[in-house]
C-alpha cells in the first residue's frame, strides 16, 4: 500500500510534539491524584473526629491476675570499712495468665456521618469466660517473709470511653465490684480486687465478663490465655480479618459474617510480649496508616482482628484509576496519529491537548461524584459525559460524524476495560496484559502495510 505521507522531518517533529504534550498532561493527572489524597486525608480526619467524640479502634486483653508483693533482699555495699551487707525492701509483682479463655461476641455495626464522609462504628456485645489458677510462691527466707498485697484481676481496653453501661464481672459465679484502671498499667481498662493471699496459697477460680463496648472500624482480641477460643458474629457483610492469626473457620454472606479462632500459647507470643511491656494492638483500617503488612501495629501484642471495611473505597479506586490516565492519553493520541497517517488528516497539537485534558478531567469528575453517589454510578456518569463530549468534538476534528462515533466507541471500550480492572483487583494484571496485547495487535494490523522508510525519504527493497 503506497500512501502520500508527510515528509520525514515534519512527521518526526509531530511525534516529538505529541510526546511533549503527553508529558505535560502528566501535570493535571498528578494534580488530580493530589486532590484524591487530600480528600482521603479529610476522611481520615473525619474518622479521628468521630473517634475523639465517642471511641476509637478497640482492643480487649485479659483477664490477667497481678499479685503485688514487697520482699526483703540482701544487698552488698562497699564502704571505707569494707563490704557490708544491708537489708533493703523491694517491690515486685507476680503475673498469672488464664489457662483457658472463651469469648463469644456480636458486633452490631452502624454508620455515622460527618460532612460527606461516612464512618463505620460498632457496638461489641461480648461474654468472656476464663479459668485461672495461680500458685503464690512460698517464702524463700522465713526470717524475712514477703509482704503480699491485694491481687487485682484486670482487663485491658484500649479506649474505655467505649464502655456502654456497667460491665458485669463475676468470680466463681459471684458478682464483684468493678473499678476502672488496668492494674499498674497506664493503659485503660477495668479490674477487681481480692483479699491478700498467703505465701504458698493457690488461687483457682472461673471468671466471667459481660461487657458492651463501642468502637470505630476495627476490633482486636488478644489471645492471652494458654488456650484461646474466640467467636464473632456480625450483620456487616464486608469484614477484613487481620492481626496475627487467621480465623479457623468463617462464613460471609449477604446477612453478615461469623468467624471462629482457636489460638494456643504455643503459637502466640502474647504472654511474653505483655510481660515485656508491649501495648495494646492496633488493627489496620482504611484510615489507619500505622499498620504494617500483617495488619497489626508492630508495637502491640499479638492479636486477632476484624475491620469493618468499605467494599468500595472510592478514594483508593479513583487513585488506581488515575494510574491508567497516561495509558488513556497515549492510546487516544496513537489513534489520532493513525488517522493522520491513513486518512491524511491534519490534527493540530492544540486539538491533541484539548482531548487529553478532557480525558484528565474524567478522573476529577469521578472522585467528586463518587463522594455523593455510588462509585459505579459515578463512573458511568463521568465516563458518559467525557465520551459524549469527545465524540461531539472529534466529529468536527476528524471531519466525519462516523469517525467521531467510532472514536467514542473506542473510548467506551477503554472505559469499560478500566472499570473491569478496578472492580476485579485479583484479575487486574491478566486483564491489563490482555488489553495491552489486544491494542498492540490492533495497531500492528492497521499499520502492517505502511512503508515507514518512505517517511524518511528512503527507498524500499
Amino acid at each position: 500500500m503506497q500512501l502520500n505521507l508527510p515528509s520525514g522531518a515534519r512527521l518526526f517533529f509531530k511525534i516529538a510534539l505529541i510526546f511533549v504534550l503527553t508529558l505535560l498532561l502528566l501535570i493535571p493527572l498528578a494534580m488530580t491524584r493530589g486532590v484524591i489524597q487530600d480528600r482521603q486525608a479529610y476522611r481520615e480526619q473525619a474518622v479521628q473526629t468521630i473517634a475523639r467524640s465517642s471511641a476509637g479502634e478497640q482492643a480487649l486483653l485479659g483477664p490477667v491476675l497481678v499479685v503485688p508483693y514487697v520482699e526483703t533482699v540482701e544487698v552488698e555495699e562497699a564502704g571505707q570499712s569494707g563490704v557490708r551487707t544491708l537489708l533493703q525492701r523491694r517491690a515486685g509483682q507476680w503475673v498469672f495468665f488464664p489457662s483457658t479463655l472463651k469469648l463469644d461476641g456480636t458486633v452490631l455495626p452502624r454508620t455515622r456521618q460527618l460532612g460527606l464522609h461516612k464512618v463505620r462504628v460498632y457496638t461489641l456485645q461480648a461474654k468472656a469466660l476464663a479459668t485461672l489458677r495461680a500458685e503464690i510462691p512460698a517464702d524463700t527466707n522465713p526470717a524475712h517473709p514477703r509482704t503480699i498485697g491485694r491481687p487485682y484481676l484486670s482487663w485491658g481496653i484500649s479506649d474505655v470511653r467505649g464502655i456502654v453501661g456497667s460491665p458485669r464481672l463475676t468470680v466463681n459465679g459471684r458478682a464483684m465490684p468493678v473499678a476502672d484502671g488496668f492494674g499498674s498499667r497506664p493503659a485503660g481498662g477495668l479490674h477487681v480486687r481480692f483479699d491478700a493471699p498467703t505465701a504458698g496459697q493457690v488461687l483457682a477460680f472461673d471468671t466471667t465478663l459481660d461487657v458492651a463496648l463501642d468502637g470505630t472500624e476495627s476490633l482486636a482480641l488478644v489471645p492471652i490465655a494458654g488456650d484461646n477460643q474466640f467467636s464473632l458474629a456480625s450483620a456487616w457483610p464486608h469484614p477484613r480479618f487481620g492481626g496475627s492469626f487467621a480465623p479457623l473457620s468463617h462464613t460471609i454472606d449477604g446477612h453478615g459474617f461469623r468467624a471462629k479462632w482457636a489460638v494456643s500459647k504455643l503459637a502466640s507470643s502474647a504472654q511474653r510480649q505483655f510481660l515485656a511491656g508491649a501495648t495494646l494492638p492496633t488493627i489496620a483500617t482504611d484510615a489507619n496508616p500505622r499498620a504494617t503488612g500483617n495488619n497489626v501495629d508492630t508495637a502491640g501484642v499479638d492479636a486477632i482482628g476484624v475491620s469493618l471495611v468499605d467494599p468500595v473505597n472510592v478514594y483508593s479506586q479513583a487513585d488506581r484509576a488515575t494510574k491508567y490516565g497516561v495509558l488513556f492519553v497515549v492510546l487516544t493520541f496513537v489513534g489520532f496519529f493513525m488517522f493522520e497517517l491513513i486518512k491524511q488528516l491534519r490534527i493540530h497539537p492544540i486539538q491533541y491537548g484539548l482531548v487529553g485534558l478532557a480525558l484528565a478531567v474524567f478522573f476529577l469528575l469521578l472522585v467528586s461524584l463518587s463522594e455523593r453517589i455510588a462509585f459505579g454510578i459515578a463512573y458511568i456518569v463521568s465516563a458518559a459525559a467525557c465520551i459524549g463530549l469527545l465524540g461531539f468534538y472529534l466529529s468536527a476534528v476528524l471531519r466525519s460524524a462516523a469517525r467521531g462515533i467510532g472514536f467514542a466507541a473506542m473510548l467506551t471500550t477503554l472505559y469499560a476495560a478500566l472499570y473491569g480492572l478496578l472492580v476485579s483487583e485479583d484479575n487486574a494484571l491478566v486483564m491489563g496484559a490482555g488489553l495491552l496485547f489486544a491494542i498492540l495487535a490492533g495497531i500492528m494490523v492497521v499499520t502492517r502495510k505502511i512503508d515507514w522508510y518512505a517517511l524518511q525519504g528512503g527507498t524500499t527493497e
